[in-house]
């Protein structure tokens, strides 16, 4: 019976004796181990033994993870004060490192960066500082990072989350964007119309040319035509006076002056009151005398 209660006890102390002494460390958790005090190093990740006399541990996780900074008053450069806040995302690398040389990360990272952001502001005009955010968070994560490295941390990203500047800044720059979309649009609204009396004028060029060269087109038709007719009518022309030059090659001495006695009977039958006589009216009249003298004898 004693020897039975002497085996459990032995098995219930070696049981609490293996719960004590032994650990399980997940991927991403490391364990810093202290024996007597003394740092021997970080362990994990698996199943990790101790002596739980003379070892302690301390518990350190290795995922990414964020620290958010409260509003942050600074002063500018051109002395503006500002409200930012913004986020450190921040990862372990050295898991003894972490341990031993500083107590509370998180309370020295949020005083670090508070004065950290105060210092890179007091270096910027409110210009920048509203306009420049992608260079201030490099600029914040770079010089945490420089101060965190001797903690064993990372800082991994820096992204300033919101900048409120003082209310008359504030009205100023509403009323400077108000002014600025206003020139932005009769900028636009001057181009377009520039644009429309470009195009305007270069329709009534095109116009122009086109119209001369109508113009031109049609003169020269014109002019050809007139020259074919011209032709045609000289050709015409000389074709008459060819015609009546064979005729009177034909014609005696007799026709002619019979058509020429037509032509004054005719003259004489106007009601005009002015008579022309030709001059070689006595010549005709002894040549007509003659022809009817001699068609008498015959």
């Amino acid at each position: 019976m004693i020897v039975g209660i002497v085996v459990g006890l032995v098995v219930l102390c070696v049981l609490a004796a293996a719960a004590l002494s032994i650990r399980i460390v997940r991927e991403y958790q490391r364990v810093v181990l202290f024996r007597l005090g003394r740092m021997v190093g970080s362990r994990g990740p698996g199943l990790v033994v101790i002596n739980p006399i003379t070892d302690r541990t301390n518990w350190v996780d290795l995922r990414e993870q964020y620290l958010e900074i409260p509003h942050q008053v600074a002063i500018t450069k051109d002395n503006a004060p500002i409200s930012i806040d913004f986020i450190i995302f921040y990862k372990v690398v050295d898991p003894a490192t972490t341990v031993v040389t500083v107590r509370d990360f998180r309370g020295a990272a949020l005083n670090i960066a508070a004065t950290t952001l105060r210092s890179l502001v007091g270096d910027m005009v409110l210009d920048d500082v509203l306009s420049k955010r992608d260079e201030m968070n490099a600029s914040l994560r770079v010089r945490l990072d420089d101060v965190t490295e001797r903690w064993g941390v990372k800082i991994t990203s820096v992204e300033v989350r919101e900048i409120n500047p003082p209310p008359g800044v504030q009205e100023a720059m509403t009323r400077q964007m108000s002014a600025e979309r206003t020139r932005r649009a009769q900028v636009t609204e001057a181009e377009g119309t520039k644009a429309a009396m470009i195009l305007s004028a270069e329709g009534e060029r095109q116009a122009a040319i086109l119209s001369a060269e109508g113009a031109q087109k049609a003169n020269v038709l014109a002019a050809e035509g007139e020259r074919q007719a011209a032709l045609l009518r000289a050709q015409g022309y000389s074709s008459s006076l060819e015609a009546i030059a064979q005729v009177a090659k034909g014609l005696d001495e007799q026709t002619l002056l019979l058509q020429y006695l037509d032509t004054l009977n005719k003259v004489g039958a106007s009601p005009s009151t002015k008579l022309v006589v030709p001059f070689e009216l006595g010549g005709l009249a002894d040549t007509l005398k003659g022809l009817l003298s001699g068609g008498t004898g015959r």
